[in-house]
């Protein structure tokens, strides 16, 4: 990847979520994997990065969990309160950015608080490819498996073509101003965006699929930690 020409990039980290399915006693992001956070890893998957120019956490307001962390004192990482969407928690990262000297057109990457094990390959194939890209885009991997839409009854209504169905995850790489934008005027118009590329969608923008990794895995579920766990383990 050395011969590839990576464009300096931002990061945002949304992370004020309580991630009530792993039914733990503190959020998903703070349970430990292989000696450290799981938050504490997929900031180590950027913190090193030659190109990053800066990265900002977003956290809840009364966090404890947060100044217990080594890395919490680290100069390299500006925090910034969170909201009670993701939306909310990614638009306090972008204002943080702005405040440290990024500008609208400088790019910035998202990344689940609890995706740990994201790949330097795909990560900087994403930077890569969307170097010069007018929209930007999103690492994401093709479905694999036989897709079904349900009914209310819970039958099958029918088989969805798979070949055109992606599984989107993060990093999700957009220029700071339209992302801001995308985000405040779905906000504003009570549009329910559940990552960055769709408010650019609802935007009228049509963000690039870059493959990655399937196991780029969000923990999501006690069985994600576990699988992750053992896998790391081997």
């Amino acid at each position: 990847m050395s011969a590839l020409r990576l464009p300096p990039f931002w990061v945002v980290i949304p992370a004020a979520g309580v991630g009530s399915r792993m039914r733990a006693d503190r959020p998903k992001q703070y349970l430990e994997l292989g000696g450290q956070t799981i938050l504490e890893h997929t900031l180590d998957r950027f913190l090193d990065h030659p190109q990053l120019q800066g990265l900002v956490v977003s956290l809840a307001e009364q966090d404890p969990y947060w100044p217990e962390l080594q890395c919490a004192a680290d100069p390299r990482i500006c925090r910034a309160t969170g909201g009670s969407e993701r939306a909310d928690s990614v638009l306090a990262g972008l204002q943080v950015l702005s405040g440290l000297g990024a500008n609208e057109e400088d790019w910035v990457l998202v990344h689940d608080a609890a995706r740990p094990n994201l790949a330097l390959d795909d990560l900087n194939r994403l930077l890569a490819t969307l170097a010069d890209d007018p929209v930007g885009g999103l690492l994401a991997v093709p479905a694999r498996d036989t897709l079904k839409r349900a009914g209310a009854d819970g039958r099958v209504q029918e088989t969805v073509d798979r070949s055109v169905i992606w599984q989107a995850f993060t990093p999700q790489m957009f220029r700071l101003g339209s992302l801001r934008a995308a985000l405040m005027d779905a906000l504003t118009s009570g549009v329910a965006v559940t990552d960055e590329a769709s408010a650019l969608e609802w935007a009228g923008h049509h963000p690039r699929l870059i493959e990655g990794r399937a196991d780029n895995l969000k923990i999501t579920r006690p069985e994600d930690l576990t699988w992750l766990q053992q896998r790391w383990q081997s």
